[in-house]
């Protein structure tokens, strides 16, 4: 099917109690595939304590990020050609043996190719929640909804930490990937129980040789950067391999996706100013967000000695930052509809926490720390949302759900390298630091399983010289990713700044902090947009400007009366008032209006019938409603796209179909009588 075509579909219609337990189930599967993504963070050091590979510990985390990312686009469209119930549950599976398999790990080397496995599963739960929400929820709720989605993402994401670290210090590391196991199973039978098969196919052509070379080229740059130099010398052949093969396949990628009917990411796209830029700066807020929550558990648990779940609580300023500056910021553009020096704020901000964070050591107090990582929070959050906005409000029509896409592709891409390289960094200073505090030579395979507890019963000597030791590897991976900082700071400077149009800044939730991971058309993106403005608004207010455009002399409660009316053609005044459970007397004066304007006939146990001139008054305030979802969608004209008017008119339906909340809202209740 046409994107089109798609602008005709409705959501199939569920009691809403089994709308709420295929909701919980699907939040399930989110929560699992976020959590995951920063739930290890703090477990890291118990990890390497038991299988070794310190050199390694960063693809524990890169492998994840770089299968869930570069998997999601290949879980939407094969959901949408195959059918999404069966792609979701084939999801949690592999999500589900991943996870068993990663804590029966004996190896590094087996747990990052079993998180990469976990991974890919997670990729097709992030993006499959979303479109099948849109598959069994009207229009008018599924903003509401897909809100939720963002929130669960962004605390999941968040908390992570923190999760880990309890998990870690009460049970085992182990757990932190067993945990997934119950959890997932539940939403595999509730889905399986209560979720409809929904057949609705939408045409697609498959871009499987793009998303496999993009996968080969970045898996090939990050293993690049992050073993050269440590685990294999610059010239070794192996790494050398690894940065041609990466340039190569890069290249191959590009001739691919110029000649691809639907490619992974439009080359096109990179003509944009706006959409070049803030990929750049969202790949380098990726970099640093995800690196230094890799490696500050690092820092707490080795340095200053405290628990797993002491290091994630630590953490908390740096949520807070991050979480507060962007709800402030979001408010701040949804008003004035202007972005440009938030980004410009953000990464100064966040260059300087790097800064600061660079000059932490083993004397650096509690309070000091948790201001510096506030400092770095609050330069993420407020930059992190507000890259994706200019991004849609730069593009075409044609390009709204690829570049949307597109941009958090490359912030989680940018996370992905952020942790190889940090990782890298620590594994080539910390025995360059070792030497130099311990004359004692040790082992690196001591180092490489190096934990608080066999760290903390050393003697006193060689203890405290391994903790120098740390410290200052950690500062000199704060130190290096500075650069990283300066070089987004001026990206900023060279990002346009046009207006929000109002589809753009009203329609997306602007206190999503970290965006879950799309995979939507543009007419789906410009779908949702509406949909998130239709469940924010208030009925009563909607109901007297759409009287007002029409130029009728009827308040709220009489235009939505008229509606009813042509829903319940069988029911008179009494019968009506039963049928909404309220008072008679709660629908006297609508009903009143509308027969002094001639638009009903209400004889008193008959049935209320509409008149010729009440028709042309219901068909005005549905023009009224149409041009204005039209007028939101400023710069996307309607005329141009027909997917758009069609879309435009099924949704100017959706407010005036039953909704019983604005008569409820005039209801009186015991506590007004």
């Amino acid at each position: 099917m046409s994107e089109a075509a798609t602008a005709d579909f409705v959501a199939i219609k569920l009691p809403r109690r089994q709308v709420v337990i295929v909701f919980s189930a699907l939040m399930l599967g989110m929560l699992l595939a976020a959590l995951d993504q920063t739930i290890v963070a703090t477990a890291l050091p118990t990890i390497v304590g038991d299988l070794g590979g310190a050199s390694h510990l960063s693809w524990i985390v890169t492998a994840y990020l770089l299968a869930s990312t570069v998997s999601t686009p290949l879980w939407g469209k094969l959901g949408d050609l195959y059918g999404r119930k069966r792609f979701y549950q084939g999801a949690i599976v592999l999500f589900l043996i991943g996870s068993m398999l990663s804590g029966l790990s004996q190896s590094m080397i087996e747990l990052i190719i079993f998180r990469a496995v976990q991974g890919l599963g997670a990729g097709g739960l992030l993006v499959g929640a979303q479109s099948i929400i849109g598959d069994i929820v009207s229009p008018r709720d599924r903003g509401r909804y897909v809100g939720l989605f963002g929130a669960v993402f962004g605390g999941s994401t968040v908390l992570g930490p923190l999760i880990g670290g309890l998990i870690t210090q009460y049970l085992s590391w182990q757990w932190v990937f067993y945990v997934n196991v119950p959890v997932g199973i539940v939403a595999l039978i509730v889905t399986a129980i209560a979720l409809p098969t929904v057949r609705n196919r939408i045409s697609h052509v498959i871009d499987y040789l793009g998303a496999a070379t993009l996968s080969i080229a970045a898996t090939c740059l990050v293993l690049f950067t992050s073993l050269g130099g440590t685990t294999l010398p610059w010239s070794s052949a192996t790494i050398i391999a690894f940065g041609v093969g990466g340039v190569v396949v890069t290249l191959l990628f590009i001739l691919i996706e110029r000649s691809a009917s639907e490619p992974v990411i439009p080359l096109r796209l990179f003509r944009n100013k706006v959409f070049s830029v803030a990929s750049a700066i969202g790949f380098v807020v990726g970099f640093a967000m995800f690196g230094v929550l890799t490696f500050l558990p690092q820092f707490l648990q080795l340095v200053k000695g405290i628990t797993p779940t002491a290091s994630g609580l630590r953490l908390l300023p740096l949520m807070g930052g991050l979480f507060g500056a962007s709800m402030i910021s979001g408010q701040f553009i949804a008003r004035g509809g202007r972005y440009k020096k938030y980004p410009v704020l953000g990464t100064f901000f966040m260059t300087i926490g790097l800064y600061l964070m660079s000059t932490v050591g083993v004397q650096t107090s509690q309070w000091v720390m948790a201001l510096f990582m506030l400092v770095f929070g609050i330069g993420l959050g407020l930059v992190m949302q507000v890259l994706v906005l200019a991004v849609q409000n730069s593009v075409g029509y044609e390009d709204l759900g690829t570049a949307t896409a597109s941009a958090n592709f490359f912030r989680m891409i940018g996370g992905s390298f952020g942790v190889a390289v940090f990782g890298a960094i620590y594994a080539n200073v910390l025995p360059q630091k070792v030497a130099q505090q311990i004359r004692v030579p040790i082992p690196s395979s001591r180092l490489s399983q190096l934990t608080p507890q066999i760290l903390h019963q050393l003697p006193p000597a060689v203890q405290s010289g391994l903790i120098e030791a740390v410290s200052e590897t950690i500062q000199t991976v704060f130190l290096i990713a500075i650069p990283f900082g300066v070089i987004a700071f001026a990206l900023t400077w060279f990002l346009p700044e046009v207006e929000l149009r109002t589809s753009v800044r009203a329609g997306r939730d602007l206190a999503e902090t970290l965006p879950v991971p799309e995979n939507r058309s543009s007419l789906q993106e410009v779908e949702l947009s509406l949909e998130r403005i239709i469940s924010s608004e208030d009925r009563t207010q909607v109901y007297t400007a759409l009287s007002e455009r029409a130029a009728l002399d009827l308040g709220p409660q009489a235009c939505w009366l008229l509606f009813r009316l042509e829903e319940h053609r069988s029911l008179d005044e009494v019968g009506l008032a039963e049928y909404y459970k309220v008072p008679e007397s709660v629908l006297d004066v609508g009903l009143g209006e509308l027969t002094r304007e001639h638009f009903i006939v209400n004889d008193k146990g008959s049935p209320l019938q509409i008149t010729e001139k009440g028709h042309e008054a219901m068909s005005a305030l549905m023009e009224a409603r149409r041009q204005g979802l039209e007028d939101i969608l400023d710069g996307w004209s309607p005329k141009e796209h027909p997917e758009l008017e069609t879309l435009v008119r099924r949704l100017a339906s959706v407010l005036l179909a039953d909704d019983d909340r604005l008569v409820r809202a005039a209801t009186p209740t015991p506590e007004s009588l």
